[in-house]
């Protein structure tokens, strides 16, 4: 019975070992995984952005077209619609921007926090497979 105690007191405790490890590894493939998420995030937004820039430069442009050829059927001058026009574009953009950067932020503090979590839970492995590992070798002794 003493030498059965004894391999049990070893199994726990590399069973313990093995399994805060694989805790801590997912955590970092986890931690990678979001952070290879917001890398893509990121360069999703650029695409987005520089689509935008394309966008508004043939509106401007049109806009431009417009106006040289004398085709108002707003109201006001063309330099305060242009002017509006700019301030709901710039405004527009901002928000935009805005939203991608907190994205991609909120992908990176998950990443941190997954990371953490599987330390937490290793160590929390660790503990408690401890405790009960002492229990078994508290039998032995």
């Amino acid at each position: 019975i003493m030498s059965w105690l004894i391999t049990a007191t070893v199994a726990m405790g590399v069973g313990t070992a093995v399994s805060a490890y694989g805790q801590i590894q997912a955590g970092k493939a986890q931690e990678d995984a979001l952070k290879e998420k917001a890398r893509q995030e990121k360069i999703a937004a650029e695409g987005r952005e520089l689509e935008r820039q394309q966008q508004l430069a043939k509106a401007l442009a049109a806009n431009a077209v417009s106006l040289a050829a004398g085709n108002l059927d707003m109201e006001g001058t063309p330099a305060s619609i242009a002017l509006e026009s700019t301030k709901n574009i710039g405004m527009s953009e901002g928000m935009i921007k805005m939203s991608d950067r907190l994205a991609v932020a909120q992908l990176k503090r998950q990443a941190k926090n997954a990371r953490s979590t599987a330390n937490l839970q290793a160590t929390s492995t660790l503990l408690s497979g401890g405790a009960e590992t002492a229990k078994l070798a508290n039998k032995i002794a």
